[in-house]
C-alpha cells in the first residue's frame, strides 16, 4: 500500500513536469527529431480492402443527438460500400456525461441501443468526467454490459479499451489497472499475426498527437512505448481531428480523435483557446485495417456531412517506414500564401464589436492555417490594434474568408486603415506578411 502510494505521488510529480515542458515543446520533445524524411506522404492504394470497420467518437459531454449523428451517417456510408460493406464497431472514448450522473449513463446508453444495431459490436470506456462520481464502475457495467477495461476481438484483430480506476487524480490509472493493460498488450500483440493492435483510451499519451501536451497521461507513455504494432485512439483535449498533428508516429502510431461536443485549441503553445466557432462539434473518428499490417484512418465531420483527413499506414509493423512522424510532416507542410487578390473589409457586429474580416491563405494540400498574426494602423501609421487569431479551420462551412473580433472602441466608422496580416501554419511555417487597406464601415 505505500509502495502504491509512493508510486502514484512520483508519477504525479511526472505529470506536472510533463504539463509544464509540454508549453514549451509542444510536441514531445527528442520525438520530434526521429524518423526519415520521405519523397512524398501516404495515399491509400486503390485496391486497399479492409478486413475491419471500427467507428470511434469521443468527448459527447450530453450532446446525445450528436451520438446518434455519428451511429446513423455511419450505416448510411457504409452500408453499400462496394469494398467493404458494414461497420463491425462503435467505440465511444468517454467523456459521454458531465459529472458522471447516473442519468447520463442512461440517457447515453438509450440513445446508443437505439442506434447501434443489435449485430454491431458496441464498446465504450471512462473518461474523467465520469470519474467525478465514485459509482462510476456501478453505473458502467448496469448502462453498457462489460467492464471497462475490456479486450475484444473483432474479425481476428484484438482490440483493447482501457479506462482504468481512479486514482489520486481523475486521470491518474493505478498500479493495477496498468498491470492490466501490459498483460492485455501482451496477449494482443502475441496473435496479432502481422495485423494492427487497435488500443482505445480517453486520455492521449504525452507529447504525441495535438492536445497531448497537457490534455494526456504519460503513464500510458511507458505501457505503449516498444509496441511497434499498436495504434491508440484516444481524446479528452477536444483538439479538432483535421489538424494534421492529431496523427502522430514515433515509437507506435496514436491518432486523436477529436470531439462530439465543442473544440479546444492553443494559440502560441497556450491550451485552453476557445476561438469563435469552438462549439458545436462533432468529429468522429473512422478505422479500417487490413490484414498486412496496413491501416487507414479517416475523420469524419458530422456537421457538413465531409471527410476531414485521410491518412494511411502501410505496415504498423515496420517503423522504419512511419511518414507521419513530426519531422516528415513538418518537412511536407508549406508555408501558407495569400491569394493575389486578397482583400480585407471591416464592420460592425449586433453586439457593436468591430470585426476584421480578410481573405483566407492557403496551406498545403492536407495541412492547415492555424494562427493569424493581425496588427491595424491607421491613416498615420499608427498602431491601433495587435493580435494572434485562432483560425476557424474546424469549421468547415467551405468560406474563404476569416474573420476576428477586435472590440467596439478600436476603430472609428468612416476612417481608413491597413491590416498587416502573417500566417501560420501547424507546423510553423509562416507567409509572407501582406498589406490589405480597408474602411471601417
Amino acid at each position: 500500500m505505500i509502495y502504491n502510494e509512493a508510486l502514484q505521488w512520483i508519477i504525479g510529480i511526472v505529470y506536472g513536469i510533463s504539463t509544464v515542458l509540454g508549453i514549451l515543446l509542444p510536441v514531445g520533445g527528442p520525438m520530434r527529431l526521429t524518423g526519415s524524411i520521405t519523397d512524398a506522404l501516404p495515399t491509400t492504394p486503390d485496391d486497399f480492402t479492409p478486413a475491419v470497420r471500427i467507428v470511434a467518437f469521443t468527448d459527447s459531454h450530453n450532446k446525445n443527438d450528436h451520438v446518434a449523428d455519428a451511429v446513423d451517417t455511419a450505416y448510411e456510408l457504409f452500408d453499400e460500400d462496394p469494398v467493404y460493406a458494414g461497420v463491425d464497431g462503435f467505440f465511444g472514448l468517454g467523456d459521454f456525461s458531465s459529472i458522471g450522473g447516473e442519468g447520463d449513463y442512461a440517457n447515453y446508453a438509450a440513445t446508443l441501443h437505439e442506434h447501434v444495431r443489435e449485430e454491431t459490436v458496441l464498446i465504450n470506456i471512462h473518461g474523467n468526467h465520469e470519474f467525478k462520481n465514485e459509482n462510476y464502475r456501478e453505473y458502467f457495467i448496469k448502462y453498457f454490459g462489460h467492464d471497462p477495461d475490456t479486450v475484444t476481438e473483432i474479425n481476428g484483430f484484438s482490440c483493447v479499451a482501457f479506462s482504468g480506476d481512479r486514482g489520486v487524480t481523475e486521470w491518474t490509472y493505478s498500479t493495477k489497472s496498468l498491470g492490466w493493460l501490459k498483460t492485455a498488450l501482451n496477449e494482443a500483440q502475441s496473435k496479432a499475426n502481422g495485423k494492427a493492435v487497435l488500443v482505445f483510451t480517453h486520455p492521449h499519451p504525452w507529447g504525441t498527437v495535438y492536445g497531448s501536451t497537457v490534455w494526456c497521461n504519460p503513464q500510458l507513455n511507458f505501457v505503449f512505448n516498444g509496441r511497434t504494432n499498436i495504434v491508440n485512439f484516444s481524446g479528452h483535449s477536444h483538439f479538432p481531428m483535421n489538424d494534421p498533428r492529431s496523427i502522430f508516429q514515433a515509437g507506435y502510431t496514436c491518432v486523436g480523435c477529436g470531439a462530439m461536443a465543442t473544440f479546444e485549441l492553443d494559440k502560441d503553445y497556450i491550451p485552453g483557446q476557445h476561438p469563435d466557432g469552438y462549439d458545436p462539434a462533432a468529429q468522429m473518428c473512422i478505422i479500417e485495417a487490413d490484414n498486412d499490417g496496413s491501416v487507414r484512418v479517416r475523420g469524419y465531420d458530422l456537421l457538413s456531412d465531409t471527410y476531414i483527413c485521410d491518412y494511411y499506414v502501410d505496415n504498423v509493423n515496420d517503423k522504419s517506414s512511419f511518414a507521419y512522424t513530426y519531422r516528415n510532416m513538418r518537412a511536407h507542410d508549406q508555408k501558407p500564401v495569400f491569394p493575389a487578390d486578397a482583400s480585407a473589409a471591416a464592420y460592425q457586429n449586433d453586439s457593436g464589436e468591430w470585426v476584421i474580416a480578410f481573405t483566407d491563405a492557403r496551406a498545403a494540400e492536407g495541412f492547415i492555417v492555424h494562427e493569424y498574426k493581425v496588427t491595424i494602423k491607421d491613416e498615420n501609421g499608427k498602431k491601433v490594434f495587435s493580435e494572434n487569431f485562432v483560425n476557424d479551420y474546424f469549421v468547415v462551412d467551405g468560406s474563404d474568408r476569416a474573420h476576428f473580433r477586435i472590440g467596439a472602441d478600436t476603430l472609428q466608422s468612416g476612417q481608413s486603415y491597413t491590416l498587416l496580416v502573417r500566417a501560420e501554419s501547424a507546423y510553423h511555417k509562416y507567409s509572407d506578411t501582406i498589406r490589405l487597406s480597408f474602411t471601417a464601415e
